[in-house]
């Protein structure tokens, strides 16, 4: 089984840099199976049910969220009429949607979960990931040996932690949140794949795709502001992995492609 991730896609800008360099990522990579993080697609937090329509019909089997699962109004109305969007799996149930599916991957199947960490969110607080963890990948491990886990989370000790928590019991654990692309991708003694963030698809020179002046004046008035996107530099950012039939990851490669920024793309 081979499967593509997608590192978070943010703004216009990442759409862009997602459906400019899938040529070039179809003749690297043969898939079998689409991930992309689309937590800040919309504006650059959230995602809206067209952009989520959008990004599904330019080739991505599931689209992951985090903490901005449900700051779109018009997706968090529709998310359980989604089958490819999915938010963490350790919400209270009462929430709405999904946090994790087995899906069709030709004649295999492949199990797909996101896990929100704990440190560092205001708006949105999940359940324990390393209580839930074990209970779902039991659940998951009964329907297929594929099982690949995004893990939402600020802290790099926690996404850690629940790596070594992970190992053996799932293909890949994938960190994504910080938007920043990691040099860590390792495959641990028990055969799980892990990178501690996949970093993001976007604006190549921002933070964390965003416009830097105003990531740069939010510290210095302590206003918060809605990040600004910015199209200085677009790339594709993620990760490939490779899975042996029993579950256990083969490789795990890290991606960057840069594409030609459009001539008339705003500043």
């Amino acid at each position: 089984m081979k499967i593509l991730y997608v590192a978070e896609i943010v703004g216009k800008a990442g759409v862009y840099a997602f459906k400019k360099a899938l040529p070039e990522l179809k003749r690297r990579y043969s898939w079998d199976f689409l991930i992309a993080c689309a937590d800040g697609v919309t504006g650059g937090n959230g995602m809206g049910r067209n952009h989520a329509a959008y990004l599904h019909k330019l080739g991505a089997n599931v689209l992951t969220m985090g903490e901005c699962c449900f700051y779109k109004k018009d997706l968090t109305e529709n998310i359980e009429k989604l089958p490819y969007v999915l938010r963490p799996d350790n919400l209270n149930p009462e929430s709405p949607g999904f946090g994790s599916r087995i899906y069709k991957a030709g004649s295999e199947k492949v199990a797909v979960a996101v896990l929100l960490g704990q440190v560092g969110f205001t708006r949105i607080h999940g359940n324990s990931p390393f209580t839930h963890l074990p209970v779902l990948l039991e659940r998951l491990r009964k329907e297929t040996p594929y099982i690949v886990v995004d893990v939402h989370a600020q802290a790099s000790a926690e996404k850690k932690s629940l790596f070594f928590a992970a190992d053996g019991l799932c293909s890949a654990v994938i960190g994504s949140h910080t938007r920043v692309q990691t040099a860590d991708e390792n495959i641990l003694p028990g055969g799980t794949a892990i990178i501690s963030d996949a970093g993001r698809s976007g604006s190549a020179e921002s933070i964390g795709g965003c416009e830097i002046a105003s990531r740069i004046q939010e510290f210095l008035s302590g206003i918060p502001d809605w990040a600004k996107e910015t199209w200085d530099k677009p790339e594709l950012q993620g990760v490939f992995v490779d899975i042996n039939p029993d579950g256990k990851a083969r490789s795990i490669e890290r991606i960057r492609i840069a594409v030609e920024a459009p001539i008339s793309s705003p500043k």
